[in-house]
């Protein structure tokens, strides 16, 4: 069982991005992947999972590694989806389960979310991608990149990260398997109240899995909350998709659920909403 943990946002946000590559995908900022794998080791990746991905040329290994180092595909037509179906985040507290590089829980705070959370399953995930994600995303880019060629160059390079770290108030990080996530949330004697809206992208692809992430579904979504659940149909060689897991949530009789779009593109994906049964 892998403990959940907290990570606590440094003090310096400069700390946060020293040596990292960061390039950019839809205007979002994420560290580059294969830069990490150079640099990263020793205490910045104690899990060893850089090396033992790279090592073993896999991005999944389970109960060690769970894919957190790469962007999958589904976290793009779970964003696509945002805008098209005009998802309000304002206000909202929201979770991004089995985050990896963070960019869905980075829309909803672009969003004006009250209230983002982001876990994964690794620590060196959270530590060396996703925090650094959020940092350049909400706080080094506070000012929109017009703004920033119109104003004068600095005279000098700024010491500190620019724009704005309050939106980091309002975000807190999570290693760990999500049993023990939810423990640590529903057990802390830090205030806790639960999410409006979790989001998740390409998490359904091993069954072993399902039962506790329904359970973590059911015990940390609002009463009236929605989940927003990105995956391919089939997941070859694990086994997993989306008919399986829709099959298991009614067999589980909780939540209701509909495929509320599906994308021919490649192999077939599809997003599928999940609300209480006896929510409004």
């Amino acid at each position: 069982v892998k403990a959940a943990k907290e990570h606590i946002i440094p003090g310096d946000l400069n700390k946060v991005l020293e040596n990292k590559v960061m390039e950019t995908v839809l205007d979002l900022s994420h560290v580059k992947v294969s830069a990490l794998e150079m640099t990263c080791s020793g205490d910045a990746d104690s899990e060893g999972i850089v090396s033992k991905s790279v090592s073993s040329h896999s991005d999944l290994i389970p109960g060690v590694y769970e894919g957190g180092l790469k962007i999958w595909e589904c976290t793009f037509d779970l964003m696509d989806y945002f805008s098209e179906a005009e998802i309000q985040f304002t206000n909202k507290t929201v979770l991004d389960l089995g985050c990896g590089a963070g960019l869905l829980g980075i829309v909803a705070l672009k969003c004006q979310a009250e209230r983002v959370h982001f876990q994964d399953y690794n620590s060196t995930v959270i530590e060396e991608i996703t925090l650094p994600n959020v940092v350049a995303n909400c706080v080094n880019e506070s000012t929109s990149g017009k703004d920033r060629k119109a104003s004068k160059p600095p005279a000098k390079r700024p010491k500190k990260a620019e724009g704005s770290p309050d939106v980091l108030t309002k975000c807190r990080f999570f290693s760990g398997e999500w049993s023990e996530v939810s423990q640590l949330l529903l057990s802390s004697n830090k205030p806790f109240s639960k999410y409006d809206i979790i989001l998740t992208s390409e998490t359904i692809y091993n069954p072993n899995y399902y039962s506790a992430l329904h359970d973590t579904l059911a015990q940390l979504l609002d009463k009236n909350g929605r989940v927003y659940l990105a995956s391919k149909v089939h997941y070859f060689g694990v086994g997993g998709g989306i008919y399986l897991f829709q099959k298991f949530i009614e067999e589980r009789n909780v939540f209701r659920t509909s495929i509320i779009k599906t994308i021919d593109q490649g192999l077939q994906r599809c997003i599928m909403e999940m609300a209480f049964k006896d929510s409004s």
